[in-house]
């Protein structure tokens, strides 16, 4: 699979109706039409585009999004949610993770608090980390079949850490991502 086709395969899964796990079990069921190669390619662009936004910056972004607290499964989510903002969005904001400042779904969230957000609302997207290991399980009958790739299961940011909880430096790193979500972070 190229990555232009992941990228149509994705915005076809977006354009679906429903919430956020009906268009997952779409994407499952257009995967299971694939060869197992390409369901197996998916599985592996997904991870390596994921990959992209598991920087420190990127999850100070996230917990300054989610109010102070963002877990390392919260982020994982939110790495596959960015994916939702399509490509040149998602490739904007990996380049500058404070450009999420400029995101409309992003500004919605900051004019209110955690309490109010909705289930969609949430910057997450755990189910669509599941639609190629369910599709393949389904064509290939191999349970936890594509766990041979050994595609990482956690997030491990590659670039230098810093503290997340220091708000100064949240601000120096995010300053415009910051002033949309003044909340304490701690």
């Amino acid at each position: 699979m190229t990555d232009e086709a992941f990228w149509q395969l994705l915005g076809r899964t977006l354009e679906q109706p429903g919430d956020r796990d009906e268009r997952a079990e779409w994407l499952t069921e257009e995967l299971t039409r694939l060869p197992v190669a390409q369901i197996t390619d998916f599985a592996s662009r997904l991870s390596a585009v994921r990959l992209r936004a598991d920087t420190w910056t990127m999850w100070g972004a996230a917990r300054l999004i989610h109010e102070g607290w963002c877990t390392p499964e919260t982020f994982w989510s939110f790495q596959l949610w960015l994916l939702t903002l399509g490509r040149e969005t998602y490739d904007r904001v990996i380049a500058e993770p404070d450009a999420l400042a400029d995101v409309p779904r992003v500004r919605e969230l900051a004019v209110r608090p955690m309490r109010e957000w909705s289930d969609q609302d949430w910057p997450e997207w755990e189910s669509l980390d599941y639609a190629a290991y369910e599709a393949h399980q389904e064509v290939t009958g191999k349970e936890c079949g594509l766990e041979e790739l050994g595609l990482p299961t956690v997030s491990a940011p590659a670039d230098e850490q810093w503290d997340l909880a220091d708000r100064g430096e949240l601000g120096t790193r995010l300053p415009r991502l910051s002033a949309l979500f003044p909340r304490p972070t701690d």
